[in-house]
């Protein structure tokens, strides 16, 4: 399923014992298009500290409350590493970060996620995790590629962008569609209004020709006529694999899922999902 990532802002934050925050922003890799942490504002619990979330942790969204469960508690948030959400995450940061909750890092491996995305139990917390054999190889990883850019932006600060075609401006970055499973972003929802009023159109991050941070433009090597003739978006319309199929055929591209050739298979999910969902069965009485 795909969600439009303006519609979880502001939505709760539960860990194992107790709210912690509200979702104020998420962190994306430019390089892979994966949300990598949602920034979360913890309030006065904790004197609103802002803390950083991987989707290792999330569970199942609730839609109907507008809550993330996530398989963290207070205390391990509470304890976590300091991060100035103001300044760019650095690699050093990611590298606090993933040692202490003991998750595998994703850069340098294959993949979104790398090992995390196979595993099908809850990853290893603080107070428990024990140091196995591909925990020492991971950290080991890690410091090997700690001097690296971490390549995160802020979704805030980039909506708004310029999206430009060969031939001229088409609009601005509205929003963002991702995946739910995955995490990835998997559509930009582009606003037309200034050159074709009343429409928006979604575009993938692969069609991507060029990014210039320092002006806020994102160019496309595609015409405006293609972006004009292409499928329209409908924000009150949930986007499912027909509208996807519709939109790169349109661009006459082949579909990320084909792509990535993704099992419907459980084990693809997050730990924290999976162990969640059995929570639920166990204590419905449906096992």
């Amino acid at each position: 399923m795909l969600r439009n990532l303006r519609d979880l802002e502001d939505y709760a934050i539960r860990a194992i014992d107790g709210d912690i925050g509200h979702v104020k922003d998420f962190y994306f890799d430019d390089q892979a298009w994966v949300i990598r942490y949602l920034v979360v504002e913890t309030g006065q619990w904790l004197s609103s500290r802002k803390v950083l979330i991987s989707p290792i942790a999330f569970g199942h969204l609730d839609l109907q409350e507008k809550i993330l469960p996530v398989s963290i508690t207070r205390e391990q948030l509470k304890n976590s590493p300091d991060i100035d959400t103001d300044k760019p995450v650095s690699r050093q940061y990611e590298s606090q970060y993933h040692g202490y909750y003991a998750y595998s890092p994703y850069w340098g491996e294959t993949g979104l996620w790398g090992p995390n995305f196979l595993m099908p139990e809850f990853m290893a917390t603080p107070s428990d995790a024990q140091p196995q054999p591909d925990s020492v190889s991971a950290a080991a990883s890690a410091a090997q590629h700690r001097s690296e850019d971490s390549h995160l932006r802020s979704c805030k600060v980039v909506m708004g962008y310029h999206i430009h075609a060969s031939d001229g401006e088409i609009g601005r970055l509205h929003g963002m569609l991702v995946d739910e499973k995955t995490w990835a972003i998997r559509f930009l929802i582009v606003n037309t209004s200034n050159w074709w009023i009343g429409h928006q159109v979604l575009i993938s991050p692969e069609w991507i020709d060029d990014i210039s941070w320092a002006n806020g433009k994102i160019s496309l090597n595609v015409t405006r006529l293609k972006f004009k003739d292409a499928p329209p978006y409908d924000e009150s319309i949930p986007v499912d694999r027909t509208h996807e199929i519709s939109v790169y055929k349109h661009y006459e591209n082949m579909g990320y899922w084909v792509k990535e050739q993704i099992p419907d298979d459980p084990r693809t999910s997050f730990p924290a999902r999976d162990a969640s969902e059995r929570n639920r069965t166990e204590q419905s009485g449906l096992r």
